[in-house]
């Protein structure tokens, strides 16, 4: 008789797994498409990294070798 209330209350705590599953699983191509586009594309704060990475590099080597640069700086 103790195993009727345990088994009536079995279905309830399984659909909420189920639920979760399904939900999981349905956004999981949402989640793999956006992370594929962030992986492919270059944010504004990247570039400019990139870019202030790509200026020192170019000013450290003017200042190593000067007449490299003489000509940019016309």
């Amino acid at each position: 008789m103790r195993i009727l209330p345990v088994l009536l209350v079995l279905p309830l705590l399984a659909g909420g797994c189920v639920v979760k599953t399904a939900v999981n699983v349905a956004t999981l191509p949402v989640k793999a498409g956006a992370k594929a586009v962030d992986w492919t594309t270059t944010s504004q704060d990247e570039a400019d990294r990139n870019r202030g990475r790509k200026m020192r590099k170019h000013e450290k080597e003017c200042r190593k070798h000067p007449e490299r640069c003489q000509d940019e700086q016309r």
